[in-house]
This record gives structure tokens, sequence and C-alpha cells, in this order.
């Protein structure tokens, strides 16, 4: 009767862990998902009804008016338009200068490649706080204070290392021999990485230009305190919607809601290949 028993209970195990993974899945999904919720939620309901001390789950009334107000409030385009400049100068000279110098120290043995990679490690835990007086005061040194140049020039030093480091993990699981084959059937080491390494990190590369698009894009801080008010980026006009009287949160809404469109189009356009570029960088070739 025992052994009976311990028979039919073992099949149960796998749909009871299955079952609990799920619920933490679910569990997960609902908490990183609310936060976009309530920000639709609040775009799209009256005023009034963002400071109602008894907020309601759903709206009663659906109106477009917050994004009217968002758009009037403040000049949108021109921010947003800096910002996606900034984002996409940051990512193509991050992908470019970070790509080789992943591949410099995934590929060659060099003296002091080990501190290399321990100095990269360091930069990313130094808060980004701590250097704004310094970053500050060099760029105003430079010329370069409220400019566009100098706000791309320092995204790039936080978001270089984080690109090299992404790089470096796809580069080594490409195997090495992949490229020695192809030097054997004439190629030059450039002709095998254009040839054979750079097809297999085309995914890895766009997973990493979308993250290193979301830090450049979503970034505050630095915008707040090296731009100017005419200069601002997109972050930093949604500060537009706190006054002297209040906060305006469902036109504040309205404004992150149309912020986060680029992102989503993003993600949308290359999500089979950000997808391919975590599976292939999880996965030791």
């Amino acid at each position: 009767m025992t052994s009976t028993s311990a028979a039919a209970a073992a099949p149960r195990r796998p749909r009871t862990s299955k079952l609990g993974w799920n619920l933490l899945g679910l569990l997960v999904f609902v908490t990183a998902g609310f936060p976009v919720y309530w920000m639709l939620n609040t775009a799209f309901k009256p005023a009034k009804d963002a400071i109602d001390p008894n907020p309601h789950f759903f709206p009663n009334v659906f109106t477009t008016e917050n994004f009217r107000r968002a758009l009037d409030i403040a000049d949108f385009w021109g921010p947003v338009g800096r910002s996606l400049v900034v984002s996409l100068v940051v990512v193509v000279i991050g992908i470019a200068v970070g790509m080789l110098a992943a591949l410099a120290i995934s590929r060659f043995a060099f003296r002091g490649r080990k501190i290399v990679i321990v100095g990269i490690l360091a930069v990313q835990m130094i808060p980004l706080v701590a250097m704004i007086i310094p970053v500050f005061l060099l760029l105003n040194d430079l010329g370069q204070y409220d400019k566009l140049t100098g706000l791309i020039i320092t995204y790039l030093t936080f978001i270089l290392p984080f690109t090299v480091w992404t790089l470096r993990g796809f580069i080594v699981n490409i195997p090495r021999e992949l490229e020695e084959a192809a030097m054997v059937d004439g190629c030059t080491r450039t002709g095998a990485f254009v040839r054979v390494v750079f097809p297999l990190l085309a995914p890895g590369m766009v997973a990493t230009s979308v993250y290193g698009f979301i830090q450049a894009w979503n970034e505050y801080l630095y915008a707040l305190m090296l731009m100017s008010q005419q200069n601002q980026t997109a972050t930093v006009w949604l500060g537009n919607f706190t006054t002297k009287n209040g906060t305006e949160y469902a036109p504040m809404m309205a404004g992150a809601t149309m912020m986060a469109v680029p992102i989503v189009i993003l993600f949308l356009l290359v999500q089979r290949k950000m997808a391919a570029g975590l599976t292939a960088g999880a996965v030791k070739g």
C-alpha cells in the first residue's frame, strides 16, 4: 500500500513544481508590469481622477486631453529629438569601439590584459553620482558644457565599459577554431572576423545596443546637471510638469507614455535578434 501511494504521488511532483514556477513567474510579471499599467491608466483618465484619494484600477472615462496638455505645456519634439540623437550616437560609437576592445581582450594575449578586465569591472562599480562634479568641471574646462557632444562623451564613459564587458562574453563563446579554419582557407585575420565572427556576433551586438540605448535614453542626472533648459533632453522635460502649484500627474504620465514609444518600437523591431543574442551569451560554445 505504501509503495502504491508513493508511485501514485511521484508523477505529481513535476506538476507541482511547474505550477510553483508559473505562479512565481506570474508574480514577477505583475510586479514589473503594474507600474507600466498604472502609467497608462493615469495617462488616459481625466486629470481630476489622477489625484483622487480613492483611485480606480480602471478609468471610468477615457480621454486624450492629457496628451494635448503634455504637448502644450512645453516643447516636446525638441527634447525627444535631442535624446534620440544622443542615444543613437552613443550606441553607434559604443558598439564600434566596444567591439574592437572586446575582440582585443578576448582574442589577444598582451601584458596587462587582466588589469584591463579588472579595470572595466571596477569602473562599473563606481556610482555615477560620485562623478558628477569632476565630469562637470572637466566638460566646463573643455568648453563642452551645455553641448550635446559633451553629453555624448559623458554617456560613453559609463556605457562603454558595459558594452566591452558584454561583447567580450559573446566573443568568448565563439570557438577560435572557426577563425583558424577560415584563415587556413586563405582569409586574413580581419577577413576571418568579418566573414565568420561578425555574423555570429550580430545578435549579441543587437542585444547590447538595445540595453545601451535604454541607458542613454533614460539617463536623468547628468542630463539635468550638464544641459540648460534650452537644450534639455526628454527625461528632464518631464520635470516641466512639476510647478509651484503642484504636480500635474495625468499630463506627466501622458508624457512618459509618449517617451516610452521609441523604446517599444525599437524592441519590437529587434526582439528576435535580441532573444537570440541573450541565448547566445548564456550558452558556452
